[in-house]
């Protein structure tokens, strides 16, 4: 995912952004903790399905998982960067600065940052789910 964020950025603008290794970190974080969360709960889907429904599966389970967890660190990251200026953690008003902080960061995620999945890492994701779906034990 890494990879595929740091092509989306080159082609768009030649990497000429501050945030690059930031960016980097969160996508390689992403795919790498949704990976052993999800590819489990895909199998279990999968099981004692023809081809195309382990494909679903594991296109669906891959896909969705990504995606949370990419949108996850970064509702996180903004929850560190804002946590100076939110009230003591416990408080009916931390509660409602940290949930509506991270919905505003999950809905920019999915504004500017899902197009960084695009095109190279649909195509790994596809590529990864007929392996997986075809050499299923």
């Amino acid at each position: 995912m890494a990879g595929s964020a740091l092509s989306a950025l080159y082609l768009r603008n030649g990497l000429l952004t501050s945030h690059v290794p930031a960016l980097t970190m969160v996508y390689f974080l992403s795919g790498a903790f949704a990976w052993p969360l999800m590819l489990p709960l895909a199998r279990l889907l999968a099981h004692r399905r023809p081809l195309e429904g382990r494909f679903a599966a594991f296109f669906l389970t891959l896909s969705l998982g990504t995606v949370a967890m990419t949108a996850f660190l970064f509702a996180m990251d903004y929850r560190w960067f804002y946590a100076r200026w939110h009230a003591p953690f416990g408080t009916l008003v931390w509660a409602f600065q940290f949930v509506f902080t991270s919905a505003s960061a999950v809905y920019q995620f999915a504004i500017l940052g899902l197009g960084l999945f695009l095109p190279f890492g649909f195509v790994v994701l596809v590529a990864v789910s007929f392996y997986l779906a075809r050499h299923m034990r």
